[in-house]
């Protein structure tokens, strides 16, 4: 029996040695740093399906496409006249949601193709539309000039509204000079929405339906510079673009108050804007202001863990 046990084992420790060496490709790290096009001059990020990530242009509209996996991608919808990117979303039928900054409007695209498959004039005039959460009743869009929400309506079985509808801000929200509502998430079961004013630093849980806005006490803290966020469970991550740090807030239950805990930073930062979660990453795009933009300005993606 000696032959056979032996041959038994030689072919385990084979099995075995085939697996650890397969196991470096398939444990593979993600990249910590994505690069995207040189003059790209981005501003929002999401992660849609599978490891696939999207990119916005500010200046000419267009949406880059890639792996967070490989690092690699291409552009998705090409530039077009008259249009700009500010933030991004994605709905569970892979429609990329894009908010217009100072164009009023809204764009949704295939996320497959890059097929535009709506657009939507939200205000024609003076506005920044800039950024964007979807749940399953609709689109909700912030405004930082104007005090209003906007809301492309979703049906139950997916349909998109024909016009997009005007929600006025109420409540504890008060609009003053510079940018105001920046940054807007959802909570999972889309009943509370919570958004950022930059310019004073304050946080609000919003409803949806009405408007109201109630400001999350923080304990006199505030984030001002906040830009993107991203609320993961009763986590939410505040984007501080010239700060160059994200800043992390533990919420309580009902949403309306809520600890600053601690701020993280990476040295890959340079202005980071908007920020998409891919399991216990974070991915932070770096939007560079200040720098002048030239068909030669390196820009990227940033990754790092979740606190």
């Amino acid at each position: 029996m000696r032959p056979i046990r032996s041959l038994v084992l030689l072919l385990l420790a084979a099995g075995a040695l085939g697996a650890t060496a397969a196991s470096p490709a398939a444990d593979r790290p993600f990249p910590e740093t994505i690069a995207l096009p040189d003059g790209f001059a981005p501003e929002g990020i999401a992660v849609g399906r599978g490891d696939t990530f999207y990119v916005g242009s500010i200046p000419t509209g267009a949406i880059y496409s890639g792996s967070l996996r490989t690092g690699e991608g291409s552009v998705l919808v090409p530039a077009a006249p008259g249009r700009q990117a500010i933030g991004l979303d994605v709905d569970a039928r892979n429609r990329l949601f894009v908010a217009g900054g100072p164009t009023g409007d809204a764009y949704v695209y295939d996320g497959a193709t890059g097929a535009l498959i709506a657009e939507y004039e939200l205000t024609d005039g003076a506005t920044f539309v800039n950024d964007v959460v979807v749940t399953r009743e609709g689109a909700y869009l912030t405004d930082s000039f104007n005090q209003v929400l906007y809301r492309i309506p979703i049906a139950p079985d997916g349909t998109l509204g024909a016009t997009a509808e005007t929600i006025p801000l109420t409540g504890d929200i008060a609009y003053t000079t510079g940018f105001n509502a920046n940054g807007i998430d959802a909570t999972p079961d889309g009943r509370w929405l919570v958004l950022v004013q930059s310019n004073t630093g304050l946080l609000f849980r919003v409803d949806p339906a009405t408007g109201v806005a109630r400001e999350i006490d923080l304990g006199g803290k505030t984030v001002t510079a906040g830009d993107g966020i991203l609320l993961d469970g009763r986590t939410l991550y505040v984007v501080r673009n010239q700060q160059n740090r994200i800043a992390v807030v533990r919420l309580a239950p009902d949403l309306l108050s809520g600890r600053l805990v601690t701020h993280l930073t990476d040295p890959g930062f340079d202005v980071p804007t908007t920020i998409a979660e891919h399991g216990n990453r974070l991915y932070a795009v770096n939007a560079r202001f200040g720098t002048p933009v030239t068909p030669d300005t390196e820009y990227w993606v940033t990754q790092l863990p979740k606190r």
